[in-house]
């Protein structure tokens, strides 16, 4: 026999009969995390288009209407149900991944019962872990590069500078502890970002999936206590996690645990000789390459765009986005209703105004004295020196204040707004007298003053 023939036996060892244990639990995995990714973005996740986003397909027929059906006939869930948003908790979601165990959990009997030959399933199970492999790869690194570009967790915005921290969502809290912090969370984009690149690679998968089952299990850890819309898309990528290393875990017991030396994985190639592993090797790595690069491109472009409406009180700047030319808090000296001086306590609600906030450069708010706020579309336009006010749900509502400033620190907005006359006198905010905003880092800190 030649030297490369017994190279390609040695790239294609006997396998051992699986426990009848395994496969079932193969099978079941196959089809519930088959059917997991097909429903969420994890498969949209691999088909990356610029200016294209694949669409979700548990959001389309059939898979959305299986999901109706049984929360109105099982669950008697009220209907209809909402899918699009940011929550991958809604009930919706729930009932769709109910009714992918059940499927999954019948169709794992079903094979079991018909298929009582079959000693193993390596060859598909090698080419599904190389689909999970990606598939968790790409979430990785579409996570790692939100937070390596800062654009996921955005810097507090001027709303959310001046808004009572008891007012505060528990996800907003998280979004502005984090987002105040651009240094962890772009530590935490590139401890993400690790882990995908080292699944991409056949060799390095072990080291890969420990680092996401780590992270993974710390992030479905921040969602479920600060209540933010992925917690069960968190928990399912830690499945998937452990699904990967599921092989090596005895491995990873003798080694971490009894401290006993271990032998090299036993994980077949995909192919039986060097030179399509070798093919195989540099395609995975091609593609890996092309995930980076896209994810690369996705969030830069959202680096420099403006947010979207349900995003007003993050960061309306986005780092690299436009703002408004009249930017900043604005505290009101003086406030005119008609010719008379307004008293908050007097004044009607919608007009008991002290602060007025222009961020990005087509949203606009007022803060109230009770700390609510009202916001407004607004258009500025400095050559005119006019501001436009209008509301979303009104096609016909305008208010148009003229504008003067007379010094950098000061603005004049003189204008009418529902019939009334109204001048403001108003003084910016130096942003610096936020402790928020200029509370950097320091190796030496001082003691609290009022330490006990």
């Amino acid at each position: 026999m030649t030297n490369t023939a017994i190279a390609e036996v040695q790239l294609a060892p006997q396998v051992p009969p699986w426990r009848p244990a395994t496969r079932v639990a193969f099978r079941f995995c196959f089809v519930y995390f088959s059917l997991y990714c097909l429903g969420t973005q994890i498969l949209g996740g691999l088909l990356l288009f610029p200016n294209f986003s694949f669409p979700i397909v548990g959001w389309l027929w059939p898979m959305r209407e299986m999901t109706f059906w049984f929360a109105a006939n099982v669950f008697r869930a009220p209907m209809p149900l909402v899918y699009e948003g940011n929550s991958y908790d809604s009930i919706f979601f729930w009932v769709q991944s109910f009714w992918m165990l059940l499927f999954a959990a019948l169709t794992t009997a079903l094979w079991t019962s018909l298929d009582r030959r079959s000693e193993h399933h390596v060859t598909l199970h090698k080419w599904f872990r190389l689909f999970i492999r990606f598939a968790l790869a790409a979430q990785l690194l579409y996570y790692g590069m939100a937070k390596a570009i800062p654009t996921q967790f955005p810097s507090p915005s001027l709303v959310m500078l001046v808004k009572p921290l008891g007012d505060l969502s528990l996800p907003d809290l998280l979004w502005v502890s984090v987002g105040a912090t651009t240094a962890y969370q772009v530590f935490t984009g590139f401890a993400e970002l690790l882990g995908g690149f080292l699944l991409l690679v056949p060799r390095t998968t072990m080291f890969g999936a420990k680092i996401c089952l780590l992270e993974m299990l710390f992030i479905f850890v921040l969602n479920a206590t600060y209540d933010f819309g992925l917690k069960s898309f968190s928990f399912h990528l830690f499945l998937m996690s452990v699904f990967l290393l599921a092989p090596d875990l005895r491995r990873l017991y003798n080694f971490l645990v009894l401290d006993r030396a271990v032998g090299p994985s036993t994980q077949p190639p995909l192919f039986r000789t060097r030179r399509a592993n070798a093919i195989a090797l540099a395609a995975q790595i091609l593609f890996g390459l092309y995930l980076t690069v896209m994810f690369t491109y996705i969030f830069q472009s959202y680096w420099y765009r403006a947010p979207a409406d349900h995003e007003i009180d993050l960061d309306p700047t986005g780092g690299g986005s436009p703002r408004s030319a009249l930017y900043g808090i604005w505290d009101i000296d003086r406030f005119l209703i008609d010719g008379e001086v307004a008293s908050p306590l007097l004044s009607d609600y919608d007009r008991r105004w002290r602060r007025v906030i222009f961020d990005r450069p087509d949203r606009m708010a007022f803060q109230r004295s009770d700390d609510s706020f009202v916001h407004y579309n607004v258009s500025v336009d400095v050559n005119d020196q006019t501001v436009v006010l209008t509301k979303r749900n009104s096609k016909s509502w305008r208010a148009v204040f003229l504008f003067e400033r007379p010094a950098p620190d000061r603005l004049l907005l003189d204008g009418e707004m529902d019939g009334y006359m109204i001048r403001l006198q108003l003084r910016l905010v130096e942003l610096d007298t936020f402790r928020l905003r200029n509370h950097g880092f320091r190796w030496i800190r001082p003691p609290d003053p009022f330490a006990g």
